[in-house]
């Protein structure tokens, strides 16, 4: 322990002992798949699938590169969770680097809240791109982040049982928020267009400048939702904390109960009429049940490189996982460039070779390869993108 930080300011019960850090590759892989389904956007399945709209094959890989219409869930939506499941597993990783660097509580808790800072402000800046002025809304996955970062940093400096209480207030406060919102009927308390968390977007997005007062956002997706996305977070932390407390080993029950208990415990929710499981208003029920698959997620990636040692697979996946900012940067402002520059120097034809159908799947894995040869690059020369 560094003398410059006072020993009760490191609860061992929280996981934040200065044990050394060793880097997690079933993390990394994970938060590369993640990143790859991200990224992958540019290879717009639902287009190729309308050029063939009889293909079961080509309308089930369309499904799951979509968010679904509100209730529900498919592989594209559990990219979000899983981003903000993965900056809680970190945490205490990061912590403890930073406690035996001789990092003091106040530096580190300034340094959370300017990262938050930064967050939030790109996403508005990615946002923002193309419109005539800055456009201030809160619901972007970096800014939803950034909201609940220095809470989640002072959370993980708690011990677990606080935590856990901090995640069933956060649940529950905030179903209650939403249940107890004047609605003409029980189902239409989480309605598209009127609901709780658009009630206090009408308000609080309307003190910033804008070209014309918000209304809606035609996505359904919503400012308040960083607070359920905390939770999301937290159940990371929990996972992270769990990592470093049984390194070398894999806590697996832990990981498949939490696992099974969150996706049931949605699911229940879900069909009793009591919260449904909407991604894009990140309902409590939402989060339980991404959280689930997240924990079942992270189990897979583990047994597969930490257990059976089966690592060289997940390589690309790393290069990716390991500079997850940059490669989050990429696919938000290198995607026209690239197909620009790719058809300027390879022909206007070059992305029908296997024939017009699948042109906007030939596109896209062409600009997939130039991002991941990119961060190839950097992670050669050691250059992460970190904030």
């Amino acid at each position: 322990m560094q003398a410059t930080l006072p020993q009760t300011a490191v609860p061992a019960q929280a996981g934040l002992t200065a044990k050394p850090v060793v880097r997690n590759v079933a993390v990394d892989a994970y938060r590369g798949f993640v990143m790859l389904l991200m990224m992958a956007e540019v290879v717009q399945l639902a287009r190729v699938f309308r050029n063939f709209p009889t293909s079961r094959f080509w309308s089930f890989l369309a499904y799951h590169q979509s968010h679904v219409a509100w209730a529900g869930c498919s592989l594209h939506d559990t990219i979000q969770p899983g981003f903000s499941f993965l900056v809680g597993v970190a945490l205490p990783y990061s912590i403890a680097s930073r406690i035996a660097k001789g990092g003091t509580f106040g530096r580190m808790f300034a340094h959370a809240v300017w990262r938050s800072l930064l967050l939030v402000a790109l996403g508005i800046f990615l946002r923002s791109l193309g419109k005539p002025m800055t456009y201030f809304t809160f619901e972007d996955t970096l800014t939803q982040i950034g909201l609940g970062y220095p809470l989640l940093f002072l959370l993980a400096w708690q011990p677990p049982k606080r935590q856990w209480i901090a995640l069933g207030v956060i649940l529950v406060g905030y179903w209650a928020a939403w249940a107890l919102y004047p609605a003409p009927s029980w189902g239409e308390h989480w309605a598209k267009e009127m609901n709780f968390g658009v009630a206090f977007d009408r308000w609080f997005l309307n003190l910033f400048p804008r070209t014309a007062p918000f209304v809606n956002n035609s996505g359904g997706y919503l400012t308040l939702s960083f607070i359920p996305t905390l939770g999301t977070m937290l159940l990371g932390l929990f996972a992270g904390q769990w990592l470093r407390a049984s390194a070398p080993r894999i806590p697996f029950q832990k990981f498949l109960i939490a696992g099974i208990v969150g996706c049931l415990a949605g699911i229940l929710l879900h069909f009793s009429g009591i919260c449904p499981v909407v991604k894009r208003i990140w309902t409590p029920s939402w989060t339980l049940y991404s959280g689930g698959l997240c924990f079942l997620f992270l189990s897979g990636f583990c047994w597969l490189t930490e257990v059976k040692g089966y690592r060289r697979w997940a390589f690309p996946l790393v290069v990716i996982g390991m500079n997850s900012i940059a490669a989050y940067m990429m696919a938000h402002l290198w995607e026209r460039f690239i197909i620009d520059s790719l058809r300027t120097n390879l022909g206007a034809r070059a992305f029908q070779i296997f024939g017009t159908g699948l042109e906007p799947l030939t596109r896209g894995l062409m600009v997939l390869a130039v991002y991941w040869v990119c961060l190839f690059w950097m992670w050669r020369r050691k250059l992460f993108l970190k904030i």
